[in-house]
Protein backbone atom coordinates (compact mmCIF):
# COMPACT_ATOMS: atom_id res chain seq x y z
CA UNK A 1 0.00 0.00 0.00
CA UNK A 2 1.35 3.41 -0.95
CA UNK A 3 2.04 5.64 2.03
CA UNK A 4 -0.02 8.80 2.34
CA UNK A 5 1.58 12.14 1.61
CA UNK A 6 1.39 14.21 4.79
CA UNK A 7 3.14 17.32 5.96
CA UNK A 8 2.93 21.06 6.53
CA UNK A 9 0.00 22.81 4.85
CA UNK A 10 0.54 26.28 6.35
CA UNK A 11 2.48 28.12 9.08
CA UNK A 12 1.90 31.24 11.17
CA UNK A 13 4.26 33.20 13.37
CA UNK A 14 3.41 35.42 16.32
CA UNK A 15 6.10 37.99 17.06
CA UNK A 16 5.78 40.31 20.07
CA UNK A 17 5.37 43.91 18.98
CA UNK A 18 8.49 45.13 20.81
CA UNK A 19 12.19 44.38 20.37
CA UNK A 20 15.59 45.35 21.74
CA UNK A 21 18.40 46.21 19.30
CA UNK A 22 21.45 44.05 20.05
CA UNK A 23 23.53 47.23 19.69
CA UNK A 24 21.69 48.64 22.73
CA UNK A 25 22.41 45.54 24.80
CA UNK A 26 26.05 45.45 23.68
CA UNK A 27 26.51 49.05 24.80
CA UNK A 28 24.89 48.37 28.18
CA UNK A 29 27.09 45.30 28.73
CA UNK A 30 30.30 46.85 27.34
CA UNK A 31 30.51 44.12 24.69
CA UNK A 32 31.91 44.85 21.25
CA UNK A 33 28.87 44.89 18.95
CA UNK A 34 30.80 43.21 16.13
CA UNK A 35 31.33 40.17 18.38
CA UNK A 36 27.57 39.69 18.60
CA UNK A 37 26.63 40.87 15.11
CA UNK A 38 29.46 39.62 12.90
CA UNK A 39 30.38 36.73 15.15
CA UNK A 40 26.95 35.36 16.10
CA UNK A 41 24.67 37.01 13.53
CA UNK A 42 22.55 38.93 16.07
CA UNK A 43 20.82 42.23 15.28
CA UNK A 44 17.51 42.31 17.21
CA UNK A 45 15.82 40.48 20.06
CA UNK A 46 12.06 39.95 20.37
CA UNK A 47 10.85 40.71 23.90
CA UNK A 48 7.60 39.54 25.48
CA UNK A 49 5.49 42.47 26.67
CA UNK A 50 3.55 42.63 29.94
CA UNK A 51 0.66 40.14 29.77
CA UNK A 52 2.36 37.77 27.34
CA UNK A 53 3.40 34.21 28.14
CA UNK A 54 3.76 30.88 26.36
CA UNK A 55 -0.02 30.35 26.40
CA UNK A 56 -1.01 33.73 24.95
CA UNK A 57 1.62 33.56 22.22
CA UNK A 58 0.56 30.01 21.31
CA UNK A 59 -3.09 31.06 21.11
CA UNK A 60 -2.19 34.00 18.87
CA UNK A 61 -0.31 31.82 16.38
CA UNK A 62 -3.04 29.16 16.30
CA UNK A 63 -5.78 31.76 15.84
CA UNK A 64 -3.93 33.18 12.84
CA UNK A 65 -3.89 29.71 11.26
CA UNK A 66 -7.60 29.22 11.93
CA UNK A 67 -8.53 32.60 10.47
CA UNK A 68 -6.27 32.40 7.45
CA UNK A 69 -7.36 28.89 6.47
CA UNK A 70 -11.03 29.31 7.34
CA UNK A 71 -10.84 26.26 9.63
CA UNK A 72 -13.89 25.05 11.49
CA UNK A 73 -12.68 24.35 15.07
CA UNK A 74 -14.41 20.95 15.14
CA UNK A 75 -12.20 19.82 12.24
CA UNK A 76 -9.02 20.27 14.28
CA UNK A 77 -8.23 16.88 15.82
CA UNK A 78 -5.43 18.07 18.06
CA UNK A 79 -3.40 21.05 19.13
CA UNK A 80 -0.06 19.80 20.45
CA UNK A 81 2.24 22.34 22.10
CA UNK A 82 6.00 22.11 22.22
CA UNK A 83 7.41 24.39 24.92
CA UNK A 84 10.02 24.67 27.61
CA UNK A 85 8.25 27.73 29.09
CA UNK A 86 5.42 25.76 30.72
CA UNK A 87 3.19 27.59 33.19
CA UNK A 88 2.42 24.66 35.49
CA UNK A 89 3.93 21.38 36.64
CA UNK A 90 0.75 19.40 35.91
CA UNK A 91 -1.84 21.41 33.97
CA UNK A 92 -0.70 21.68 30.33
CA UNK A 93 0.00 25.15 29.00
CA UNK A 94 -1.93 24.00 25.91
CA UNK A 95 -5.13 23.98 27.98
CA UNK A 96 -4.73 27.68 28.70
CA UNK A 97 -4.27 28.32 24.98
CA UNK A 98 -7.36 26.21 24.25
CA UNK A 99 -9.36 28.19 26.80
CA UNK A 100 -8.42 31.45 25.11
CA UNK A 101 -9.18 30.13 21.64
CA UNK A 102 -12.55 28.87 22.77
CA UNK A 103 -13.38 32.26 24.32
CA UNK A 104 -13.01 34.02 20.98
CA UNK A 105 -14.43 31.27 18.75
CA UNK A 106 -17.55 30.53 20.85
CA UNK A 107 -19.64 33.49 19.52
CA UNK A 108 -19.22 32.13 15.98
CA UNK A 109 -19.02 28.36 16.47
CA UNK A 110 -20.65 27.67 19.85
CA UNK A 111 -19.30 26.92 23.35
CA UNK A 112 -18.19 23.35 22.62
CA UNK A 113 -16.46 24.00 19.29
CA UNK A 114 -13.12 22.65 20.61
CA UNK A 115 -14.53 20.05 23.00
CA UNK A 116 -13.17 17.11 21.04
CA UNK A 117 -9.77 18.64 20.30
CA UNK A 118 -6.90 16.72 21.90
CA UNK A 119 -4.28 18.95 23.55
CA UNK A 120 -1.04 18.25 25.40
CA UNK A 121 2.39 19.74 26.10
CA UNK A 122 5.55 18.03 24.89
CA UNK A 123 8.77 19.05 26.60
CA UNK A 124 12.31 18.21 25.57
CA UNK A 125 14.06 21.57 25.62
CA UNK A 126 14.19 23.04 22.09
CA UNK A 127 13.14 19.88 20.24
CA UNK A 128 9.74 19.46 21.92
CA UNK A 129 7.73 20.89 19.01
CA UNK A 130 9.51 18.62 16.53
CA UNK A 131 8.56 15.69 18.76
CA UNK A 132 4.97 16.98 18.69
CA UNK A 133 5.09 17.29 14.91
CA UNK A 134 6.45 13.78 14.34
CA UNK A 135 3.75 12.36 16.61
CA UNK A 136 1.04 14.40 14.89
CA UNK A 137 2.20 13.44 11.41
CA UNK A 138 1.64 9.81 12.39
CA UNK A 139 -1.82 10.81 13.67
CA UNK A 140 -2.71 12.45 10.33
CA UNK A 141 -1.23 9.55 8.38
CA UNK A 142 -3.18 6.88 10.29
CA UNK A 143 -6.67 8.34 9.75
CA UNK A 144 -8.85 9.80 7.04
CA UNK A 145 -8.90 13.56 6.33
CA UNK A 146 -7.36 14.32 9.70
CA UNK A 147 -5.70 17.63 10.45
CA UNK A 148 -3.66 18.73 13.41
CA UNK A 149 -1.97 21.88 14.62
CA UNK A 150 1.45 21.85 16.25
CA UNK A 151 2.48 25.04 17.98
CA UNK A 152 5.86 26.01 19.38
CA UNK A 153 5.78 28.78 21.97
CA UNK A 154 8.57 30.02 24.22
CA UNK A 155 10.07 32.96 26.04
CA UNK A 156 13.82 32.34 25.91
CA UNK A 157 15.07 34.13 28.99
CA UNK A 158 18.52 34.18 30.63
CA UNK A 159 19.85 35.97 33.69
CA UNK A 160 20.81 39.60 33.16
CA UNK A 161 24.49 40.00 32.25
CA UNK A 162 24.90 36.27 31.63
CA UNK A 163 26.63 34.80 28.58
CA UNK A 164 23.26 33.72 27.19
CA UNK A 165 21.44 37.03 27.59
CA UNK A 166 22.14 38.33 24.08
CA UNK A 167 20.62 35.17 22.51
CA UNK A 168 17.18 35.72 24.09
CA UNK A 169 13.96 35.86 22.08
CA UNK A 170 10.22 35.29 22.34
CA UNK A 171 7.44 34.20 20.03
CA UNK A 172 5.32 31.34 18.74
CA UNK A 173 4.85 29.46 15.48
CA UNK A 174 1.83 27.33 14.62
CA UNK A 175 2.00 24.62 11.96
CA UNK A 176 -1.01 23.08 10.20
CA UNK A 177 -0.53 19.39 9.32
CA UNK A 178 -2.71 17.68 6.70
CA UNK A 179 -2.82 15.05 3.99
CA UNK A 180 -1.67 16.29 0.58
CA UNK A 181 -0.17 19.46 2.05
CA UNK A 182 0.25 22.59 -0.01
CA UNK A 183 3.65 23.54 1.45
CA UNK A 184 5.93 20.67 2.48
CA UNK A 185 5.56 16.88 2.37
CA UNK A 186 7.59 15.30 5.18
CA UNK A 187 9.16 11.87 4.90
CA UNK A 188 8.12 9.39 7.58
CA UNK A 189 11.60 8.14 8.53
CA UNK A 190 13.40 10.32 11.08
CA UNK A 191 16.93 9.81 12.34
CA UNK A 192 17.34 10.23 16.09
CA UNK A 193 20.17 10.39 18.62
CA UNK A 194 19.65 10.77 22.38
CA UNK A 195 22.15 10.95 25.23
CA UNK A 196 21.26 12.01 28.80
CA UNK A 197 23.48 15.02 29.54
CA UNK A 198 23.30 18.30 31.50
CA UNK A 199 24.28 20.91 28.91
CA UNK A 200 21.24 23.15 29.56
CA UNK A 201 18.35 22.57 31.96
CA UNK A 202 15.88 24.28 34.30
CA UNK A 203 16.01 22.30 37.53
CA UNK A 204 13.77 22.47 40.56
CA UNK A 205 16.28 24.03 42.94
CA UNK A 206 16.11 22.95 46.56
CA UNK A 207 16.35 25.85 49.03
CA UNK A 208 15.88 25.38 52.78
CA UNK A 209 13.61 27.72 54.70
CA UNK A 210 16.43 28.34 57.17
CA UNK A 211 18.76 29.50 54.38
CA UNK A 212 16.16 31.91 53.05
CA UNK A 213 15.38 33.31 56.49
CA UNK A 214 19.04 33.60 57.46
CA UNK A 215 19.85 35.58 54.33
CA UNK A 216 16.84 37.88 54.78
CA UNK A 217 17.50 38.45 58.48
CA UNK A 218 21.19 39.11 57.90
CA UNK A 219 20.37 41.77 55.32
CA UNK A 220 17.89 43.30 57.76
CA UNK A 221 20.50 43.33 60.55
CA UNK A 222 18.63 40.76 62.69
CA UNK A 223 20.26 37.97 64.69
CA UNK A 224 20.38 34.24 64.02
CA UNK A 225 18.46 33.75 67.28
CA UNK A 226 15.41 35.28 65.61
CA UNK A 227 15.70 32.72 62.83
CA UNK A 228 15.74 29.87 65.36
CA UNK A 229 12.65 31.18 67.10
CA UNK A 230 10.75 31.58 63.84
CA UNK A 231 11.75 28.11 62.58
CA UNK A 232 10.36 26.58 65.77
CA UNK A 233 6.92 28.04 65.10
CA UNK A 234 6.74 26.58 61.57
CA UNK A 235 6.40 22.95 62.63
CA UNK A 236 3.97 23.09 65.57
CA UNK A 237 0.87 22.02 63.62
CA UNK A 238 -0.30 20.81 60.21
CA UNK A 239 -2.26 23.92 59.27
CA UNK A 240 -1.23 25.52 56.00
CA UNK A 241 -2.30 29.12 56.21
CA UNK A 242 0.48 30.48 54.05
CA UNK A 243 3.62 29.74 52.08
CA UNK A 244 5.84 29.27 55.12
CA UNK A 245 3.39 26.81 56.74
CA UNK A 246 4.06 24.07 54.20
CA UNK A 247 4.98 20.79 55.85
CA UNK A 248 8.49 20.57 54.44
CA UNK A 249 11.67 22.28 55.68
CA UNK A 250 12.57 23.50 52.21
CA UNK A 251 11.13 25.05 49.05
CA UNK A 252 11.54 23.70 45.52
CA UNK A 253 12.28 26.80 43.47
CA UNK A 254 11.64 26.96 39.72
CA UNK A 255 13.25 29.73 37.66
CA UNK A 256 12.56 30.67 34.05
CA UNK A 257 16.30 31.05 33.46
CA UNK A 258 18.42 27.95 32.83
CA UNK A 259 21.57 26.39 34.19
CA UNK A 260 23.80 25.95 31.15
CA UNK A 261 27.30 25.37 29.85
CA UNK A 262 27.61 27.05 26.47
CA UNK A 263 30.75 25.35 25.09
CA UNK A 264 29.57 21.93 26.32
CA UNK A 265 26.13 22.49 24.79
CA UNK A 266 27.74 23.38 21.46
CA UNK A 267 29.72 20.14 21.60
CA UNK A 268 26.54 18.17 22.39
CA UNK A 269 24.74 19.88 19.51
CA UNK A 270 27.54 18.97 17.12
CA UNK A 271 27.73 15.36 18.32
CA UNK A 272 23.97 14.74 18.33
CA UNK A 273 23.32 16.08 14.82
CA UNK A 274 26.13 13.87 13.50
CA UNK A 275 24.74 10.82 15.30
CA UNK A 276 21.18 11.58 14.18
CA UNK A 277 22.31 12.01 10.57
CA UNK A 278 23.96 8.60 10.74
CA UNK A 279 20.71 7.13 12.02
CA UNK A 280 18.76 8.92 9.27
CA UNK A 281 21.09 7.30 6.72
CA UNK A 282 20.45 3.90 8.29
CA UNK A 283 16.65 4.35 8.57
CA UNK A 284 16.38 5.43 4.93
CA UNK A 285 18.71 2.70 3.60
CA UNK A 286 21.21 5.18 2.18
CA UNK A 287 24.65 3.83 1.37
CA UNK A 288 27.03 5.03 4.11
CA UNK A 289 29.58 5.93 1.47
CA UNK A 290 27.19 8.45 -0.12
CA UNK A 291 27.13 12.13 0.98
CA UNK A 292 23.53 12.32 2.23
CA UNK A 293 23.32 16.13 2.40
CA UNK A 294 24.02 16.48 -1.33
CA UNK A 295 20.36 15.57 -1.95
CA UNK A 296 19.14 18.55 0.10
CA UNK A 297 18.80 21.94 -1.58
CA UNK A 298 18.40 23.80 1.73
CA UNK A 299 19.36 22.92 5.30
CA UNK A 300 17.16 24.07 8.18
CA UNK A 301 18.43 23.99 11.78
CA UNK A 302 17.54 24.73 15.35
CA UNK A 303 19.34 28.05 15.83
CA UNK A 304 20.00 29.13 19.43
CA UNK A 305 21.72 32.05 17.74
CA UNK A 306 21.66 32.89 14.05
CA UNK A 307 25.14 31.63 13.11
CA UNK A 308 25.02 28.43 15.19
CA UNK A 309 24.59 26.10 12.21
CA UNK A 310 27.37 27.56 10.08
CA UNK A 311 29.71 27.34 13.08
CA UNK A 312 28.71 23.78 14.02
CA UNK A 313 28.30 22.14 10.60
CA UNK A 314 31.94 22.17 9.47
CA UNK A 315 32.54 18.64 10.84
CA UNK A 316 29.71 17.17 8.77
CA UNK A 317 30.75 19.26 5.77
CA UNK A 318 34.22 17.73 6.05
CA UNK A 319 32.82 14.20 6.46
CA UNK A 320 30.62 14.61 3.39
CA UNK A 321 33.57 15.96 1.36
CA UNK A 322 35.57 12.83 2.24
CA UNK A 323 32.67 10.60 1.14
CA UNK A 324 32.43 12.54 -2.12
CA UNK A 325 36.15 12.09 -2.73
CA UNK A 326 36.74 15.85 -2.80
CA UNK A 327 38.99 16.09 0.22
CA UNK A 328 42.03 14.56 -1.49
CA UNK A 329 42.12 17.49 -3.89
CA UNK A 330 40.95 20.11 -1.41
CA UNK A 331 43.56 19.56 1.29
CA UNK A 332 46.47 20.60 -0.91
CA UNK A 333 44.50 23.51 -2.32
CA UNK A 334 43.40 24.69 1.14
CA UNK A 335 46.70 23.74 2.81
CA UNK A 336 44.86 21.97 5.61
CA UNK A 337 45.82 18.66 7.12
CA UNK A 338 43.42 16.58 9.20
CA UNK A 339 44.83 16.07 12.74
CA UNK A 340 45.62 12.49 13.72
CA UNK A 341 45.38 11.29 17.33
CA UNK A 342 48.76 9.58 17.06
CA UNK A 343 50.47 12.94 16.53
CA UNK A 344 49.44 14.30 19.95
CA UNK A 345 50.55 13.55 23.50
CA UNK A 346 47.08 13.91 25.05
CA UNK A 347 43.42 13.70 24.14
CA UNK A 348 43.03 17.34 25.16
CA UNK A 349 45.68 18.47 22.67
CA UNK A 350 44.10 16.34 19.94
CA UNK A 351 40.63 17.79 20.67
CA UNK A 352 41.99 21.35 20.48
CA UNK A 353 43.70 20.58 17.19
CA UNK A 354 40.47 19.17 15.71
CA UNK A 355 38.54 22.24 16.83
CA UNK A 356 41.12 24.48 15.18
CA UNK A 357 40.97 22.36 12.03
CA UNK A 358 37.19 22.65 11.74
CA UNK A 359 37.35 26.41 12.43
CA UNK A 360 39.83 26.70 9.58
CA UNK A 361 37.41 24.88 7.28
CA UNK A 362 34.68 27.45 8.04
CA UNK A 363 36.98 30.20 6.75
CA UNK A 364 37.51 28.60 3.34
CA UNK A 365 35.76 29.89 0.22
CA UNK A 366 34.28 26.44 -0.39
CA UNK A 367 32.57 26.38 2.99
CA UNK A 368 31.39 29.98 2.66
CA UNK A 369 29.80 29.15 -0.69
CA UNK A 370 28.09 26.13 0.87
CA UNK A 371 26.72 28.31 3.69
CA UNK A 372 25.44 30.92 1.26
CA UNK A 373 23.66 28.32 -0.88
CA UNK A 374 22.19 26.04 1.78
CA UNK A 375 22.18 27.70 5.23
CA UNK A 376 22.24 31.51 5.17
CA UNK A 377 18.62 32.14 4.17
CA UNK A 378 17.45 30.25 7.25
CA UNK A 379 19.39 32.60 9.53
CA UNK A 380 17.73 35.89 8.62
CA UNK A 381 14.67 35.82 10.89
CA UNK A 382 16.71 34.36 13.75
CA UNK A 383 18.96 37.43 13.51
CA UNK A 384 15.90 39.62 14.04
CA UNK A 385 13.97 37.64 16.67
CA UNK A 386 16.59 35.72 18.65
CA UNK A 387 16.22 32.22 20.02
CA UNK A 388 12.63 30.93 20.09
CA UNK A 389 13.66 27.61 21.69
CA UNK A 390 11.07 25.14 20.31
CA UNK A 391 10.06 27.55 17.54
CA UNK A 392 13.58 28.20 16.28
CA UNK A 393 13.72 25.46 13.64
CA UNK A 394 10.29 26.42 12.27
CA UNK A 395 11.33 30.09 12.14
CA UNK A 396 14.36 28.99 10.13
CA UNK A 397 12.10 27.19 7.65
CA UNK A 398 9.89 30.26 7.27
CA UNK A 399 13.00 32.38 6.75
CA UNK A 400 14.21 30.13 3.93
CA UNK A 401 10.84 30.07 2.20
CA UNK A 402 10.25 33.83 2.40
CA UNK A 403 13.78 34.60 1.21
CA UNK A 404 13.46 32.32 -1.80
CA UNK A 405 10.02 33.70 -2.61
CA UNK A 406 11.36 37.25 -2.52
CA UNK A 407 14.30 36.31 -4.74
CA UNK A 408 12.06 34.56 -7.27
CA UNK A 409 13.54 31.10 -6.74
CA UNK A 410 11.46 28.17 -7.92
CA UNK A 411 11.59 25.75 -5.00
CA UNK A 412 8.97 23.30 -6.24
CA UNK A 413 10.34 19.79 -5.82
CA UNK A 414 13.29 21.01 -3.76
CA UNK A 415 14.44 18.82 -0.90
CA UNK A 416 14.83 20.36 2.57
CA UNK A 417 16.98 18.70 5.23
CA UNK A 418 16.20 19.43 8.89
CA UNK A 419 18.53 19.24 11.89
CA UNK A 420 16.56 19.60 15.13
CA UNK A 421 18.20 19.72 18.57
CA UNK A 422 17.10 19.84 22.17
CA UNK A 423 19.41 20.06 25.16
CA UNK A 424 19.45 17.19 27.54
CA UNK A 425 20.11 16.03 24.77
CA UNK A 426 18.50 14.83 21.53
CA UNK A 427 18.65 15.49 17.81
CA UNK A 428 16.31 14.47 15.02
CA UNK A 429 17.16 14.62 11.34
CA UNK A 430 14.42 14.43 8.72
CA UNK A 431 13.59 15.69 5.25
CA UNK A 432 10.75 17.07 3.18
CA UNK A 433 9.84 18.12 -0.34
CA UNK A 434 8.48 21.53 -1.35
CA UNK A 435 5.04 21.32 -2.96
CA UNK A 436 3.72 23.03 -6.10
CA UNK A 437 1.55 25.51 -4.15
CA UNK A 438 4.33 26.76 -1.88
CA UNK A 439 4.41 30.31 -3.29
CA UNK A 440 0.72 30.90 -2.60
CA UNK A 441 1.11 29.71 0.99
CA UNK A 442 4.34 31.58 1.75
CA UNK A 443 3.08 34.84 0.25
CA UNK A 444 0.72 35.15 3.23
CA UNK A 445 3.36 34.68 5.96
CA UNK A 446 4.30 38.41 5.99
CA UNK A 447 6.97 37.83 8.64
CA UNK A 448 9.25 40.62 7.44
CA UNK A 449 6.39 43.10 7.63
CA UNK A 450 5.52 41.97 11.16
CA UNK A 451 9.13 42.44 12.28
CA UNK A 452 9.40 45.84 10.59
CA UNK A 453 6.30 47.10 12.42
CA UNK A 454 7.60 46.37 15.94
CA UNK A 455 8.40 49.10 18.46
CA UNK A 456 12.00 49.55 19.57
CA UNK A 457 12.83 49.38 23.31
CA UNK A 458 15.37 51.40 25.25
CA UNK A 459 17.58 49.54 27.71
CA UNK A 460 15.81 50.73 30.86
CA UNK A 461 12.43 49.47 29.63
CA UNK A 462 13.96 46.15 28.59
CA UNK A 463 15.45 45.65 32.06
CA UNK A 464 12.16 46.53 33.75
CA UNK A 465 10.40 43.90 31.62
CA UNK A 466 13.09 41.35 32.38
CA UNK A 467 12.88 42.03 36.14
CA UNK A 468 9.06 42.07 35.93
CA UNK A 469 8.87 45.42 37.70
CA UNK A 470 6.79 46.98 34.92
CA UNK A 471 3.03 46.47 35.21
CA UNK A 472 1.73 48.11 32.04
CA UNK A 473 2.37 46.96 28.46
CA UNK A 474 4.94 48.94 26.50
CA UNK A 475 3.13 48.83 23.16
CA UNK A 476 -0.54 49.57 22.42
CA UNK A 477 -2.51 46.35 22.48
CA UNK A 478 -2.25 44.64 19.12
CA UNK A 479 -2.62 41.08 20.41
CA UNK A 480 -5.91 39.28 20.95
CA UNK A 481 -4.99 37.64 24.25
CA UNK A 482 -3.41 38.85 27.46
CA UNK A 483 -2.78 37.50 30.93
CA UNK A 484 -5.29 39.19 33.23
CA UNK A 485 -4.45 37.90 36.69
CA UNK A 486 -2.95 35.11 38.78
CA UNK A 487 -4.70 34.14 42.00
CA UNK A 488 -2.26 34.72 44.89
CA UNK A 489 -4.48 34.04 47.91
CA UNK A 490 -4.18 30.66 49.63
CA UNK A 491 -6.89 28.16 48.78
CA UNK A 492 -8.03 25.70 46.16
CA UNK A 493 -7.62 28.21 43.33
CA UNK A 494 -4.19 29.59 44.28
CA UNK A 495 -2.07 30.04 41.16
CA UNK A 496 -5.03 30.00 38.74
CA UNK A 497 -4.33 32.12 35.68
CA UNK A 498 -7.08 34.11 33.95
CA UNK A 499 -6.82 35.68 30.52
CA UNK A 500 -8.62 38.43 28.66
CA UNK A 501 -9.68 38.44 25.02
CA UNK A 502 -9.94 41.54 22.88
CA UNK A 503 -10.49 40.86 19.19
CA UNK A 504 -8.14 42.82 16.96
CA UNK A 505 -10.20 41.77 13.94
CA UNK A 506 -13.45 40.00 13.26
CA UNK A 507 -13.40 36.18 13.49
CA UNK A 508 -14.77 34.86 10.19
CA UNK A 509 -17.28 32.04 10.06
CA UNK A 510 -16.11 28.82 8.42
CA UNK A 511 -18.05 25.99 6.91
CA UNK A 512 -17.74 22.60 8.57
Amino acid sequence: MQEKTVGIDDMAVFAPSIYLPIQTLATARSIEYAKLNKGLGLTEMSVADVGMDAATMAAEAVLTLIERNNLHPSSIGRIYLGTESALDGAKPTATYALEMLQSCLTPVYGPDCLLHCDVVDLTFACIGAVDAMQNSLDYVRSGKSRQAIVVASDNAKYELDSSGEYTQGAGAIAVLLKENPRLLAINSEFGVATRPVHDFFKPLRKVSKRELLSEAFERAGLTEVAVDRLMETLHEDLQQGGLWDSNEPYFMLHKDTPVFDGPYSNMCYQDRIREALNDYIFQNHIDHSEPATDNWDRLVFHLPYAFQARRMFSELFFAEAKKRGDWTNWKSELQLEEPQASDFDSDEDFTKAKQGFFRAITKTSRYKTFVKEKIEKGERFSSRMGNLYTGSIFLSLMSVLEADLEEGTNLEGSQIGFFAYGSGSKSKVFAGEIMASWKEVVSRFNTTQKLDERKVLDYQTYEALHRRTRNEPVAPRTANFSLKSIVTESGDQQGTRTYSFQATKKIPSASS
